[in-house]
């Protein structure tokens, strides 16, 4: 992997891992696109803990609060009825889909679900749930001629069944064009959720999986020359500086902005990458991973 190309794909991979597009779809892509090779699930892996340094930084008094009051949970019966420490054991629970299923399906995602076909197929199917969940949290916030708005719900409502649910949905983006953040967000606009609740639960939720991914990857990359370090840690701090202004913009945006633009978008993305591989323009199946 080339210099340029690290610094392209980390840029890729910083703006599109917190919105409802999904980044490993667009790091897929964005390599066939160019002519490049794929640069493999272990890149994808390792330049996400760069997008989670971001998540930490941005959120790091929520995080603080959240890992202290969840060890002083351990240890003090009375914390255990504190939210923070609650939000603590929920991100463990939610963590624990993506975790069974990144080790079981390990070897279809580093294969089969690369197929260019299955990423421009969840490109457009996610992307109509996530502008149904859209508008059915628009028509509650906003109410109707003959019904009066709803009132959805906070992250104080969050359960361990909302929790488990919203880990199911963010174990879906194992699949390239998915979307961790449409997944997780769309889920919880189903449930009721409101969508800044959902947004930053879903970037909470996160960082255990994608940390303990990362890190896998490295300690089994070390040594084995599958993974070019020098490029692969600069597309990572590329991916860190570009994320977390991603994250400052998106929160923001999410208060008051629709999903739409995003999932036509998908869709129009997923048409056209479908048109290119029946006519032959684009193969779908990845070229050897770039090392």
């Amino acid at each position: 992997m080339s210099w340029f190309e690290s610094l392209v794909l980390g840029l890729v991979q910083g703006l599109t891992e917190f919105l409802p597009v999904s980044s490993s779809a667009h790091l897929r892509l964005t390599a066939a696109f160019s002519g490049w090779k794929d640069p493999g699930a272990a890149f994808t892996a390792i330049t996400q803990i760069g997008t989670e340094a971001a998540v930490l930084i941005y959120f790091r008094k929520d995080i603080g609060r959240i890992i202290s009051a969840w060890f002083r949970s351990l240890f003090d019966k009375t914390m255990r009825r504190d939210h923070d420490a609650q939000m603590g054991w929920l991100v463990i629970v939610g963590s624990i889909p993506i975790g069974v299923l990144g080790v079981t399906l390990k070897d279809q995602i580093e294969g089969p679900f690369r197929d260019l076909r299955i990423t421009a197929t969840m490109l457009i199917v996610v992307g109509v749930v996530i502008g149904i969940a859209d508008r059915l949290a628009a028509r509650d916030e906003t109410g109707g001629r003959h019904r009066a708005p709803k009132q959805r719900k906070t992250l104080e409502n969050l359960g361990v069944k909302d929790g488990l649910i919203f880990g199911l949905c963010q174990a879906c983006a194992l699949i390239p064009g998915v979307s961790r953040s449409g997944a997780t967000i769309s889920g919880g606009l189903f449930m009721g959720y409101k969508r800044e609740a959902a947004a930053r639960y879903s970037f909470l939720l996160a960082i255990p999986a994608v940390l303990a991914s990362g890190l896998f990857e490295v300690k089994h990359s070390v040594g084995s020359g599958d993974v070019d370090w020098g490029p692969t840690l600069f597309a990572t701090v590329i991916a860190f500086a570009s994320g977390y202004a991603v994250i400052a913009w998106f929160m923001k945006w999410i208060s008051n902005k629709s999903f739409m633009p995003f999932v036509w978008y998908r869709v129009a993305l997923g048409i056209v990458i479908i048109a290119l591989v029946t006519a032959g323009a684009l193969s779908p199946h990845a070229a050897e991973s770039a090392s």
